[in-house]
């Protein structure tokens, strides 16, 4: 039987040191923390509507006219949770009855693996807020497009923004909140 020597060992131990080291690199991303992504979405249009509006053999007199451009039915501002989180955030309706959650002047330090919530959990300041929005119900709107700026993310159709008042910044690598809004009706 060979004996291990002290180098080799020592070997061992370099190696193993270096492959927790990039899999940690590789998990963490640290990186991101020093790399921004802006993105400048204009507020997308609505789809133009083939026949008009459906009036039923309504008289013109008694059909209330949908406005001709987007409404904001919602709208809140970030409160910073695990990083420093700013901007605001809007639901937007067009009158071809599409939503869309607005993102506007956001500003949030990057990382892995970021998301777009709603939640049905409450908005709440500081570390309280950290980590609420995975215990109740929430839908996963999307990746977040980038850590600046304004961005658009459509809702589902027939998507009822109420059941879900809260938008979180959701760290999904780490399950923590980097900054969310509470959705105010307007």
């Amino acid at each position: 039987m060979e004996r291990v020597t002290r180098k080799q060992r020592w070997a061992v131990v370099i190696v193993a040191g270096l492959a927790l080291a990039v899999a940690g690199s590789l998990w963490f991303e640290p990186w991101a923390l020093w790399v921004d992504e802006t993105v400048n979405e204009a507020l997308p249009s609505a789809r133009a509507t083939p026949n008009g509006p459906a009036t039923s053999g309504l008289s013109s007199a008694s059909v209330t006219p949908a406005p001709s451009g987007p409404v904001t039915v919602a709208q809140g501002v970030f409160v910073s949770h695990e990083h420093a989180t700013t901007g605001t955030v809007r639901i937007v309706r067009f009158a071809d009855g599409t939503q869309t959650l607005r993102l506007e002047g956001l500003d949030t330090s990057n990382g892995p693996d970021l998301r777009v919530w709603l939640s049905d959990a409450p908005v709440k300041e500081g570390e309280a807020g950290w980590d609420v929005f995975d215990d109740g119900r929430y839908v996963d709107l999307a990746k977040l497009k980038g850590n600046k700026g304004d961005q658009n993310y459509p809702l589902p159709s027939d998507f009822d923004w109420s059941k879900y008042p809260s938008v979180s910044i959701w760290c999904d690598r780490f399950d923590v909140s980097f900054g969310a809004a509470a959705l105010a009706r307007t």
